[in-house]
């Protein structure tokens, strides 16, 4: 097989945070002729975006083929899209959303799961509880201020070079946000309904066979934990503190994502 040419990344996966199913787009992409890199860590790094040691980083790809790479951190990374910009104005940029409640609680239990010694989820929310302020230096919640981040990226890219995809959908109709993504990278649909399967243990659909595996590719197992009960009350504020942030977001994206419905 021909080695193939390095070249910079021509998709990035921007993830707000911890999103079930995020593996799902990463196997299928790199099915359809795309060489996917892990994290770069000189794209947060002071490294000059010529650096050889960043160029060294890049996978080889063939005629035809498309780098993409993600981390989890870029979409709420002030520096990152300057830095992305500085590298490849021409970036398509796919970003990975989800409920900012159920995002916020969902990074609670990943903390927990590490650190059983915590606060409670409520007592992290507040800055005053008899008042209802949020606490908004708290990065599970600050996270989820969609708009503000957007801000920063719409500042050094156009909305044209960006698809925003749900991460209810990719639970709900995987194929069909899948669809979307394929469509946005210039990839021909392939994947349709029927190479998912639903896994009741997880809770989550998942791809019956990788590529170049004999076994289904699904979440692993620190992925679909259960949540712990959260106070009616807290998630309720929860809604009504990011309600003005979440239509300012659908507004800045022309896509409403239902979480206030």
């Amino acid at each position: 097989m021909p080695e193939g040419l390095r070249t910079l990344v021509t998709a990035l996966i921007l993830l707000a945070g911890r999103i079930p199913n995020m593996g799902i787009i990463t196997t299928v992409v790199s099915v359809f002729l795309v060489a996917v890199v892990m994290p770069i860590p000189h794209l947060q790094s002071r490294l000059p975006r010529s650096s050889l040691v960043f160029w060294d980083l890049m996978p080889r790809t063939l005629d035809g083929q498309i780098t993409m790479e993600k981390t989890p951190s870029y979409f709420v990374t002030r520096e990152a899209p300057a830095r992305i910009s500085a590298m490849s104005k021409d970036t398509k940029l796919i970003v990975v959303v989800r409920d900012p409640v159920t995002r916020a609680i969902s990074d609670y239990t990943q903390t927990l799961s590490k650190r059983p010694d915590i606060p409670t989820f409520e007592s992290l929310t507040f800055k005053n509880r008899t008042t209802g302020l949020i606490d908004t230096s708290w990065s599970a919640i600050q996270i989820g201020i969609y708009a503000k981040h957007l801000e920063h990226w719409l500042r050094h890219f156009p909305l044209g070079q960006m698809l925003f995809v749900s991460g209810e959908r990719l639970i709900s109709d995987p194929a069909g946000e899948l669809g979307r993504v394929q469509d946005f990278l210039g990839l021909k649909r392939i994947i349709t309904d029927k190479h998912f399967y639903f896994n009741k243990t997880k809770g989550f659909p998942c791809l019956k066979k990788a590529e170049g595996s004999s076994k289904p590719h699904c979440l692993g197992k620190t992925k679909g934990r259960t949540h712990p009960e959260i106070d009616r009350e807290v998630v309720q504020r929860l809604r009504e503190f990011y309600r003005p942030f979440n239509l300012k977001f659908y507004q800045m994206t022309g896509h409403d994502f239902g979480w206030d419905a």
